[in-house]
């Protein structure tokens, strides 16, 4: 199994608790990158902080930022996908800011399926509209 999955795989089922409290987990995620956790929550959007956890768990390079679309500029672009790259969606609008990052687990003919962070509220593995794909992503490894 592809080191990123494995390693995102045993963060499934990681999900935020409602209310004034936070997963520590999910804070953890933002911790890790640096980021001091007083500004953040488990509210906050948390798909790149989870991708970034991962990458630097796995031994790969990261984009170190929060944004989504910020894993455009990792790795290298790809056409053939494999199971553990990386996959940005744009979210609302493709020329907006927002986005979506994961790891791709499979495909089929209209969906790719993604291993990620704040996919509703939890790390999981959901189906996307492949229109909504920017770029697959092939990171490399580091350690």
């Amino acid at each position: 199994m592809n080191k990123l999955i494995s390693v995102a795989l045993s963060q499934y089922g990681v999900k935020e608790v409602k209310g004034a409290k936070d997963h520590p987990q999910i804070l953890n995620y933002f911790k890790t990158m640096g980021f001091d956790i007083t500004n953040y929550s488990d509210e906050t959007a948390w798909c790149s902080a989870f991708a970034n956890w991962v990458a630097k768990e796995a031994g790969y390079e990261k984009s170190n930022k929060l944004n989504a679309r910020s894993w455009l500029s990792v790795g290298t672009s790809t056409s053939t996908p494999k199971q553990g790259d990386v996959v940005v969606l744009w979210r609302e609008d493709p020329s907006s800011w927002k986005g979506h990052v994961g790891f791709l687990v499979k495909e089929s003919k209209r969906y790719v399926y993604l291993l990620g962070g704040n996919q509703g509220n939890s790390v999981s593995i959901k189906a996307y509209p492949k229109n909504r794909i920017l770029d697959y992503r092939v990171l490399k490894k580091t350690a």
